[in-house]
């Protein structure tokens, strides 16, 4: 794992981002200098431009289109529809893009477009085929060194279980580290990246010997939240917010993410205001009833505020005011309304929410006052969610599909959990490219 700005991500993952970020970078170039027809020619200066615009902007529509995730990886059929979704929106990215970065050209130069999109597809595929390659190879994985008690239970637990993947485990007792087994040229041999051990396993002494080595120092939690991406609430101390990024957010940090919640909630809002109009009007035509639905969810520190969403039930769904989980296929859903719930249209008026400050573009769902209240008496540390404002999109709900059980909110308060603890701007950009990726493909959605 490769710890960027707090968030833990895949190295693998991370080396087939650079190097496809680097191969389109080169692609895009050769084919804007020397073009495609002698109109397509750019000069050294634009051409650089061109494929530095190009060769990021590649990097993060593959991220919206999934295919970064490694179980789409192993789905040729996820993977043909992410490369068409992934091809569809660099057609009109780059359209658009070659307009404002050479305004001076032909608009509609297709000799162009086809050079950037046929530099994009052969960049990636050469990356991906040399990343492939290198990883069947071994070269990207990583090696962990898993002290248990005994010997004899070196081959399962949670620790095995914990390093799938790209991830391999050595075990070994953890005797071996007073008897002078574990050397710093043995475990530089064994290309070990990090130890997992019990914490009270090790001494800081110890510690501070594997960390001058340049290896991380981990427990068995700490391993499951480095490669899950997620916390377990019932295994986190009590002082655990001490530390926690979403607890100590200083006032300009505070005063940067809302500024940037008011430009991206405004800048949403307009673009999207023709599908407001449509819905609205939808909406009055599909079933008697208002346009909007608004109720009171459970915001910062606990605080209530009024949701607003389009209406996509039918009135009275919610007989004698009693919360329900939302099922699949819910016979309480229209007809429209099941549709904007699959392309999230009807949580378009919480932008409004955002621009009141009651919440912000990336954070935990706000929930409702009697599940918030049933919630926290049966799971640990529910109520820690609220010490940041509540999201439309959050990494809990880019990670795990629609929740209807106790054990769905266990589940996705260990994404929240996570999300406090490591609260970045970095993280609120993956949110937001992978919360395209949940709309394009619906996932989760009910």
């Amino acid at each position: 794992m490769t710890s960027l700005f707090g968030h833990d991500v895949r190295s693998d993952l991370l080396v087939l981002y650079l190097a496809e970020t680097g191969a389109v970078f080169l692609a895009v170039y050769a084919f804007a200098v020397f073009g495609v027809a002698p109109d397509a020619a750019f000069n050294a200066r634009d051409a650089g431009l061109v494929a530095v615009a190009v060769a990021l902007c590649c990097g993060i529509v593959v991220g919206a289109s999934g295919l970064y995730r490694p179980e789409v990886l192993s789905r040729s059929r996820r993977l043909v529809a992410g490369g068409f979704v992934a091809t569809l929106l660099l057609l009109i990215l780059t359209w658009l893009g070659l307009q404002l970065l050479t305004p001076a050209r032909d608009p509609f130069s297709w000799n162009m477009v086809g050079a950037v999109l046929l530099g994009c597809v052969l960049g990636v595929a050469v990356a991906r085929l040399g990343c492939s390659t290198a990883s069947r190879c071994g070269l990207l994985t990583r090696r962990l060194l898993i002290l248990r008690d005994a010997p004899a239970n070196l081959t399962g637990g949670r620790e095995a279980e914990a390093v799938r993947d790209f991830l391999v485990p050595v075990f070994m007792p953890i005797e071996s580290v007073s008897d002078g087994a574990l050397t710093t040229e043995w475990l530089r041999a064994q290309r070990i990246w990090a130890v997992v051990a019990e914490p009270a396993s090790l001494t800081e002494a110890t510690r501070e010997r594997f960390r001058e080595a340049g290896l991380r120092v981990l427990t068995p939690d700490e391993l499951d939240e480095c490669r899950l991406n997620r916390v377990v609430p019932e295994r986190l101390p009590a002082n655990w917010l001490h530390t926690a990024r979403g607890a100590q957010s200083s006032r300009f940090g505070a005063f940067l993410h809302r500024v940037l919640d008011i430009v991206a909630a405004t800048a949403i809002l307009l673009a999207t205001l023709p599908v407001w109009l449509t819905a609205a009007a939808l909406v009055r035509l599909d079933s008697p009833g208002p346009i909007f639905y608004r109720q009171v969810r459970v915001g910062l520190r606990g605080q209530h505020f009024t949701l607003y969403k389009f209406r996509s039930m039918v009135v009275d769904a919610e007989v004698g005011g009693a919360p329900r989980w939302a099922t699949r296929n819910d016979p309480r859903v229209t007809r429209l309304g099941r549709f904007m719930r699959l392309t999230r249209i009807d949580e378009l008026p919480q932008l409004l929410n955002v621009l009141r400050g009651d919440m912000a573009i990336v954070g935990p769902r706000p929930e409702r006052p009697g599940f918030v209240e049933q919630l926290g008496r049966v799971i640990p540390h529910y109520d820690d969610r609220a010490l940041v404002k509540p999201g439309i999109t959050g990494w809990a709900q880019v990670n795990y599909p629609y929740g209807a059980s106790v054990e769905d909110a266990r589940m996705k308060l260990a994404y929240d959990l996570y999300y406090v603890n490591r609260r970045s701007l970095f993280l609120d950009l993956i949110i937001l490219v992978s919360t395209v990726r949940v709309v394009l493909f619906q996932e989760g959605a009910r």
